[in-house]
């Protein structure tokens, strides 16, 4: 199995919103770089907008993108990244050399034709393009950047915010488009770690029902065909008791929520997925991870198997019987 691995930073964090009305200070010794002194506290990219008024909202994004935004002499390249008053912001003309951390994220693997990553709970995979929050997408398409200015990265699935797991990036328009129109057939293996309520009796089942979106973009189940999509989930428990089970999860299909919809069917619904049934609110997130992705190498060919651990709150419910 190839797994390189590079550490990431801890999970991302929501920050209130204030506006700010800073004075820019002095010029940086470096005369590429001028320095900007924060008087109140306000988010990095609302800050900027008040502060640089002769640069546009795009431009100000690729600065970030680029890595020439510092607080406090450190790179930064989140949008919502808190300010407090006496914080110095550095806004430089050179692009950083030094490699970007990034933020609720690992790369697994690399190469020329994609990136595969382990998201935390908790970050975006991609934002709707309104928005100005930190995701996955935003992230891996500013590490590309760092090497060259022209290179993209193309979205071929998606996980929930609150979902944690492995997860595929394309980094070549027709490499995404070969990957989601042979999704089916290149993908080996997608199993999920689910915790689920309640004791789920049965040791194994599949559940097969037509999806369907509510006006409200919530999905459910539909025994009929029409205006719906085929959704077919495998299951097997490995830990349950009388308030929880542990479930491998194996898609057949990847529709939207799945999962999420076809436990609630069966009367188990992911642990603390109010969304969609769950009464529990302790585990904090959503009881949903990615564990495993194998799949056929777009370019080579060559089987990839990518598999992480069970995060360890999943386990807290069984301690005192080990996982089977």
């Amino acid at each position: 199995m190839k797994n390189k691995q590079r550490s990431g930073q801890g999970q991302q964090q929501s920050f209130n919103k204030s506006k700010n009305k800073p004075n820019p200070t002095q010029r940086n010794n470096t005369s590429n770089n001028k320095q900007y002194t924060v008087k109140e506290n306000a988010e990095l990219l609302a800050f900027l907008l008040s502060t640089l008024s002769n640069i546009g909202r795009n431009s100000v994004k690729s600065m970030l993108a680029r890595g020439q935004i510092y607080v406090n002499g450190k790179a930064v390249t989140a949008y919502n990244f808190p300010l407090e008053s006496g914080n110095t912001v550095t806004v430089s003309k050179d692009k950083i050399i030094e490699e970007v951390p990034l933020v609720g994220l690992r790369i697994l693997h690399e190469d020329d034709d994609i990136i595969v990553v382990y998201k935390e709970a908790g970050l975006l995979s991609v934002a709707a393009s309104q928005e100005d929050e930190l995701t996955a997408y935003r992230q891996l398409t500013a590490h590309v950047r760092e090497k060259n200015q022209s290179s993209r990265i193309f979205v071929v699935h998606r996980l929930d915010r609150d979902t944690s797991g492995v997860m595929m990036f394309a980094k070549k328009e027709e490499v995404k488009q070969k990957l989601q129109d042979s999704w089916q057939d290149m993908v080996k293996e997608r199993t999920y770690i689910a915790l689920v309520e309640g004791k789920v009796k049965k040791p194994e089942g599949t559940i097969k029902s037509w999806l369907k979106e509510s006006s409200t973009l919530k999905m459910f189940s539909s025994p009929h065909p029409t205006n719906a999509q085929l959704a077919i989930t495998h299951y097997k428990t490995l830990q349950t008791n009388s308030y929880f089970s542990l479930l491998a999860v194996n898609l057949e299909t990847g529709r939207k929520n799945q999962i999420r919809v076809h436990m609630e069917d069966i009367g188990h619904p992911i642990a603390s997925d109010k969304k969609y049934g769950a009464k529990t609110r302790s585990l904090g997130r959503l009881g949903l991870h990615a564990q495993i992705l194998a799949f056929e190498h777009p370019t080579t060919g060559e089987v990839m198997t990518f598999k992480t651990e069970i995060p360890k709150t999943f386990l807290n419910p069984f301690k005192d019987a080990p996982i089977q």
